[in-house]
């Protein structure tokens, strides 16, 4: 593959079918690891950032004529995916692209100022537009986001688990009085979760409150929404904190 990167809205990109291709990689393993990535910036409040740097878009199979998701990407972007590859074919690639992304930039730079002050008129009007356009988009994007957290809270919050809330609450009422009382053994509980799971409940739980908010929840939901609703959501910390309650109720008995 000759071009890396290509221009487009008048900003230079690559995406994520050129990067697979280039750093030898399934195409879905680097979906996965955009992907991964993309968590890690919303659950860092980064989600503005993002949505200003990846862009999720459609490509046609060649052979089959479906078509299959991909990312545009900014040098940004770019930049941020391809720190985890660190083979030593991996860093001559990104090095490569990064020339690339700056070569480009040269190129707009200089048929930006070549233009007529007519065609710089024009081509600021159609940069407005674009932004426009990519406003909308972004708008349709946070529409589909925020109902994918609703549909997330609902999950959380109105479905949940009580039958492990109660094994939970049972566990660590048996091993309260080896702590001196409920709030110490579930203060002790959460900080071995913090530890093992390298996680800020708190921090979490005040990213869940937002997102109970922006969803348009009551007040008396945000209020109520607590640690375990966080804990309940993860899958992972689910697991974690289960042995962990398990492992007290078990101290409590020795």
């Amino acid at each position: 593959m000759n071009q890396l990167v290509f221009i487009q809205n008048g900003q230079a990109v690559t995406d994520s079918l050129i990067m697979a291709e280039v750093f030898n990689k399934e195409h879905r393993n680097v979906l996965a690891d955009i992907e991964n990535q993309i968590k890690k910036m919303d659950e860092a409040g980064l989600e503005e950032w993002r949505l200003l740097n990846f862009q999720q878009t459609q490509y046609q199979h060649n052979q089959n004529k479906q078509w299959y998701p991909k990312f545009d990407m900014t040098e940004d972007a770019f930049a941020i995916v391809a720190m985890a590859y660190v083979t030593p074919e991996a860093m001559k690639m990104k090095v490569k692209f990064l020339n690339e992304f700056k070569r480009m930039r040269g190129e707009l730079s200089v048929n930006t100022h070549k233009l007529s002050p007519e065609l710089q008129m024009f081509n600021q009007m159609f940069q407005a537009v674009a932004k426009v356009e990519l406003d909308a988009a972004e708008t349709k994007q946070r529409i589909a986001e925020v109902q994918s957290k609703v549909t997330t809270i609902q999950e959380t919050i109105l479905q949940r688990d009580d039958n492990w809330r109660q094994k939970i609450t049972g566990m660590l009422n048996g091993a309260a009085a080896r702590f001196g009382g409920h709030q110490e053994i579930r203060k002790e509980s959460y900080s071995r979760l913090e530890e093992r799971a390298h996680c800020k409940l708190n921090t979490r739980l005040a990213n869940l409150k937002d997102r109970l908010e922006e969803s348009g929840a009551t007040k008396t939901k945000i209020v109520k929404a607590n640690r375990l609703d966080v804990i309940e959501a993860d899958p992972r910390l689910k697991e974690i904190y289960s042995t962990i309650v398990k492992e007290l109720s078990i101290g409590a008995l020795i």
